[in-house]
C-alpha cells in the first residue's frame, strides 16, 4: 500500500493507493450506543461512539482501523471540525486514511455525525467466513 502523507497538523493522507483483492465498505455509522439503542449526547461523544461502531464492525471481520483506506465524515456544523478531529486522530493517528469531510444539512435521528469507510487488505483472516465479508 502507497501513501502521500500530507505534512504539517494535517490529520489524513492526501491519497491511498492500493492493489489489494478484498476491500470492505462499511456504511455510515451514527452515535447509537449498542446496548441502548440511543443516541449519545454531544458532538465529542457521538464521534467517539461513532468511531467505536466502525471499530466493531471492522473487528467482527478480523479487520482493524488500520486497515481502513478511506473515510468520509458528514457534519451538521462544520463549526465541530475541530473536536471532530481531535477524537479521530486517536483512531487513525499512524498513516492515517484519505478522508472528506462534508457539511450536511441533516442526518438520521438528529445525528450530529455519521462516518463511512472503506477498508482493503491482501489477504483475509484464516477461518473467517468470507459470505460474512461479502468476499463470495
Amino acid at each position: 500500500m502507497s501513501k502521500k502523507i500530507l505534512p504539517g497538523n494535517a490529520f489524513y493522507s492526501k491519497s491511498v493507493s492500493h492493489n489489494f483483492p478484498y476491500i470492505m465498505e462499511v456504511a455510515g455509522q451514527i452515535g447509537l450506543d449498542s446496548r441502548t439503542g440511543k443516541l449519545v449526547e454531544g458532538i465529542e461523544q457521538q464521534t467517539k461512539q461513532t468511531l467505536e461502531n466502525i471499530k466493531n464492525i471492522l473487528s467482527e471481520s478480523g479487520w482493524t482501523c488500520k486497515d481502513v483506506i478511506k473515510v468520509r465524515i458528514y457534519l451538521t456544523n462544520m463549526k465541530d471540525y475541530d473536536k471532530v478531529n481531535k477524537i479521530y486522530i486517536t483512531y487513525f493517528s499512524k498513516d492515517p486514511p484519505a478522508r472528506v469531510a462534508l457539511a450536511v444539512k441533516a442526518l438520521p435521528f438528529g445525528a450530529l455525525i455519521e462516518i463511512e469507510c472503506s477498508a482493503a487488505r491482501n489477504k483475509v483472516k484464516p477461518g473467517l467466513n468470507e459470505k460474512r465479508l461479502g468476499m463470495s
